[in-house]
Order: structure tokens, then C-alpha cells, then sequence
């Protein structure tokens, strides 16, 4: 039993380790390109959408990986 928690608490951290070094990577990009154009990072409605749309399809894509 304790094998089988053992493998879900390693993949959990695993997916956190990654997802926090994807976020500092967006983010480090984002304001590399603001410094490039000298203003600080806009990002409108219509790219957030889109960005959270993309995200959602990652997401899934995760998901089916096992099938």
C-alpha cells in the first residue's frame, strides 16, 4: 500500500517541480521582451484568453498521455 502512495506523492511533486520552472521560464520570456521594447509587459484580454486556452489543451493532452 504504501508503494502505491509512494509513486502518486513522487509524480505530484514531479508535475509541481515542472510547472513552477515552465512559470519562471513564461515569465522570464515575458519580460525579456518588455525589456527589448523598453515598456513593461502588457498582455490584453484577448492574449490572456488565448494563452489560457492553450494551457487547457496542454492540460489534455497531459491527460491522454496514458491511453
Amino acid at each position: 500500500m504504501e508503494e502505491n502512495q509512494n509513486w502518486k506523492s513522487q509524480t505530484l511533486i514531479a508535475g509541481a517541480v515542472i510547472g513552477a520552472l515552465a512559470g519562471v521560464g513564461a515569465a522570464y520570456l515575458l519580460v525579456k521582451r518588455a525589456e527589448d521594447h523598453d515598456q513593461p509587459p502588457q498582455l490584453s484580454a484577448r492574449e490572456g484568453v488565448s494563452l489560457g486556452l492553450m494551457v487547457l489543451g496542454l492540460l489534455r493532452q497531459v491527460a491522454q498521455l496514458g491511453d
